[in-house]
């Protein structure tokens, strides 16, 4: 016997309007029951059913969703215009060892056979491309010579290339990539954000936090969210030269930072403070750094490993 449950909205760093429509409409069309009130959400799936879904916009998290729920239905569901992130392929192969029967990770189009029987499996999950790139952007920023042991480059085409482009020199090998960045960095063509392949939005900070010395001038252009820079008046304590309008921010390089105390205001925003951080004169303080544990198993022992001076106190 099926019962329902109920959730809560879900939160999430304040990016602007972040709806799940795209989630509950899915959902509904393959049979389950959805009720919203109180801000809660009330869901009942008795007897799901396969069918064709053509999602409005490639969304991970949608995306992900129906996966999981056309597991669970009868007969064959198609997914149109699906996320082709490289997460997406990482659940799909999970799910398949598990008893699952589904192809088109990584394309547009997924089709998943529901009503396999499930059963437990053994699997490694992919290296975290968002951590790794963080950490090819502080290399960036800051100087000096790294190497990230499982990170895969091919993951992070889009943002290798503008590293590439900016004066780093990368490596990779089987084992993982090599950054190396001496002299001053150079501005990049413009960079827009876009679904995967394009460059990914969770990037866009820490790269902005990379080049604020360079040489010249990049302009960043966020498609994804309405609320992505909000991390700009941060970096500009630090004495970053930001301009702003509407989506598109103009980082004018500057020949030195100052160390400040900064707050971070969502995750990927802190991140890229840490990164600034690093290229600033004196002492910087980082305010609600829980926003940043969300998205780091430990950011300041990572980049401690790395070269950096990092003291984490609870306050």
């Amino acid at each position: 016997m099926w019962r329902p449950h109920s959730t809560s909205q879900p939160g999430g760093c304040e990016l602007g309007p972040r709806p799940i429509d795209l989630h509950l409409s899915g959902l509904r069309d393959l049979g389950a029951e959805i009720t919203e009130s109180g801000g809660r959400i009330r869901c009942r799936g008795s007897r799901l059913r396969g069918r064709t879904l053509v999602l409005g916009f490639p969304s991970v998290g949608a995306t992900e969703n129906l996966m999981l729920a056309a597991c669970a239905a009868e007969g064959v569901t198609v997914i149109e215009n699906a996320a082709q992130e490289p997460e997406i392929v990482d659940l799909q192969e999970f799910l398949n060892i598990c008893g699952a029967n589904i192809t088109g990770g990584g394309t547009s189009t997924l089709r998943i056979h529901g009503g396999q029987k499930f059963h437990g499996g053994s699997y490694t999950v992919m290296p975290d491309r968002i951590v790794a790139a963080t950490y090819l952007c502080a290399c960036a920023g800051a100087g000096g010579d790294i190497y990230l042991r499982r990170a895969r480059e091919e993951h992070l085409s889009s943002v290798a290339e503008v590293l590439r482009r900016s004066g780093c020199v990368l490596q990779r090998d089987e084992e993982g990539i090599r950054c190396v960045r001496n002299g001053t960095l150079r501005a990049v063509p413009a960079v827009r954000t876009a679904p995967y392949p394009g460059f990914p939005t969770d990037t866009q900070a820490v790269l902005m936090a990379a080049l604020l010395k360079s040489r010249g001038t990049t302009v960043f252009e966020e498609n994804m969210f309405e609320s992505r820079y909000r991390h700009v008046d941060e970096l500009r304590r630090l004495g970053a030269g930001i301009q702003l309008s509407g989506r598109v921010a103009v980082v004018t390089g500057v020949e030195r930072l100052s160390g400040a105390a900064v707050t971070a205001t969502d995750l990927r925003g802190g991140a890229a403070l840490c990164v600034a951080a690093l290229e600033a004169e004196g002492v910087s303080r980082v305010r609600e750094i829980n926003h940043i544990d969300r998205g780091y198993e430990d950011i300041a022992r990572d980049l401690t490993a790395l070269g950096a001076y990092i003291l984490r106190r609870e306050e």
